[in-house]
């Protein structure tokens, strides 16, 4: 009798509706309490049912990671390098881009809507790629466009709480 070699693994299945994809984003070196915000960003996320997308570094990003996957959520990160072990340990899944700063506007493109907490020029870059393409943004303790003119109301909100902020953003990405 001729082996035909090892049983072949079961096929894995997979349900592929995802709810909302939303992009959080923040600084890589935040404050404790832009930390705890963004934490809670991510739990109340992943509690319904949206998938978490980031930078998948530290700071901001590695708060909505850990608070996303706490909540048993998934998390992405697209990371910077090439290397999909450089991104922080909360991450379901690593993309290495090899991108540099390009990477951001894949995570501005790649949701339905995007919250920013705090963040420096990195995350004000992810926000216009967002408004340029027509993603909705929710600010939480983050750049106040709309006080410096021409940024769209219907796109731009400004909050003051993980769950208002969490609330809003999957308004807007259910509009979409």
């Amino acid at each position: 009798m001729v082996s035909s070699g090892p049983s072949p693994l079961p096929p894995v299945v997979m349900d592929l509706r995802m709810g909302p994809v939303i992009s959080v984003v923040g600084g890589a070196s935040a404050g404790e309490e832009d930390c705890q915000r963004a934490e809670r960003v991510g739990r109340l996320l992943s509690e319904a049912g949206a998938v978490v997308l980031n930078g998948g570094y530290t700071g901001v990003m590695e708060a909505a990671s850990r608070g996303a996957s706490q909540a048993g959520g998934l998390v992405i990160g697209l990371l910077r390098g090439t290397d999909r072990n450089e991104g922080n340990e909360h991450l379901s899944v690593a993309l290495a881009t090899g991108m540099g700063k390009g990477r951001n506007t894949v995570i501005a493109i790649a949701c339905d809507a995007m919250i920013a907490v705090d963040g420096g020029y990195g995350t004000l870059s992810e926000v216009a790629q967002a408004l340029n393409h027509g993603r909705p943004v929710v600010a939480l303790g983050s750049w106040d466009l709309p006080s410096a003119g021409g940024v769209s109301r219907e796109l731009f909100h400004v909050v003051s709480s993980p769950e208002e902020a969490v609330a809003r953003a999957l308004d807007l990405a259910a509009s979409r």
